[in-house]
């Protein structure tokens, strides 16, 4: 998938600068789906434009620098909806602590103990963090077909990142079994 997608998505529901696309999508709604820089966001913005599948308009401020925003064109909602009912295919994986496991059997045991003992730390923070985000319950009568979906998304994440947590703390207890070896 391509950065250019997400901000399609996100200009779907309303027109934004490149600064808004930053601070109020991807750092507050999407970051842990999808996670972009400001420098990413502006030449994605660039390759929209030029394709005509989002358009600009200049708003003219006084005591700030001027402001671009960005609108979604009929070209680009037929974009995204082709794009929303594209198969896709399975993600790569490129994990840097499994490739270092790959090459770690010439460590001492303890040390790549250590190593997923670290690993293990950080993914019960990130797994804190997407507990934290706080969303309607999807037996909630209430909700939205957005925030249902939103839920759902949430809840993959935290299984995902449980499934990481208890590798880790399996592979840990093997090492240290094994600490001689």
């Amino acid at each position: 998938m391509s950065l250019a997608y997400v901000i399609l998505g996100f200009l779907q529901k309303q027109d934004m600068t490149g600064y808004d696309l930053k601070t109020s999508c991807f750092d507050k709604c999407i970051a842990h789906l999808w996670p972009a820089d400001q420098a990413q966001i502006y030449k994605t913005l660039d390759k929209l434009f030029e394709q005509g599948w989002i358009s600009c308009h200049v708003e003219i401020q006084r005591d700030r620098p001027n402001r671009k925003v960005y609108s979604l064109t009929e070209a680009g909602k037929t974009e995204l909806g082709r794009w929303l009912q594209s198969s896709q295919p399975l993600p790569t994986v490129r994990d840097t602590l499994l490739v270092q496991l790959y090459f770690a059997a010439e460590l001492p045991n303890e040390a790549i103990a250590t190593l997923l003992e670290q690993q293990l730390a950080a993914h019960y923070e990130k797994i804190s963090d997407y507990e934290a985000i706080k969303l309607s319950s999807v037996d909630n009568e209430l909700a939205t077909r957005e925030q249902i979906i939103h839920q759902l998304l949430c809840e993959l994440i935290i299984h995902r990142e449980q499934v990481y947590i208890d590798w880790l703390k399996s592979a840990i207890a093997t090492l240290t079994e094994n600490i001689d070896n």
